[in-house]
């Protein structure tokens, strides 16, 4: 399981939204191993007032946050971050210097879903990796 949110200004990010979740989307099926089906993307399009850009970034900077069960290699998830800098400015446009990735884990019986919690359910596919 895994839930990704995803901020930026609302000039840049909107226009890119289906192009931005199709990118999101494919690393995470190639690289993380979730299930083509599993798509849990929020954006959040903000003003400029409300999403300041840092020194040194442009009007693209885009963050992303990944909630995700615990489980996946440090080695996975380093692949994962660099799928994304390749892919943001190959397809987006948006360079790594204006991409930051923040993955933040939980063990699966803190995930409630579908009535159950986490470590309850039964996966179509594998965390550990």
């Amino acid at each position: 399981m895994a839930q990704f949110k995803i901020y930026g200004r609302d000039d840049v990010l909107r226009p890119l939204r289906t192009l931005l979740s199709d990118t999101v989307h494919a690393a995470a099926v190639n690289v993380l191993g979730l299930p083509a089906t599993k798509r849990f993307h929020r954006f959040f399009p903000m003003s400029e007032e409300d999403f300041p850009t840092p020194e040194g970034r442009s009007e693209r900077y885009t963050i992303i946050e990944v909630l995700m069960f615990t489980g996946r290699s440090v080695a996975t998830k380093k692949a994962f971050y660099q799928r994304l800098y390749c892919d943001f400015a190959e397809h987006l446009g948006i360079e790594a210097v204006d991409l930051e990735i923040t993955v933040v884990e939980a063990p699966r019986h803190d995930w409630g879903i579908r009535g159950q919690a986490g470590d309850e359910l039964t996966l179509t596919y594998q965390v550990e990796q």
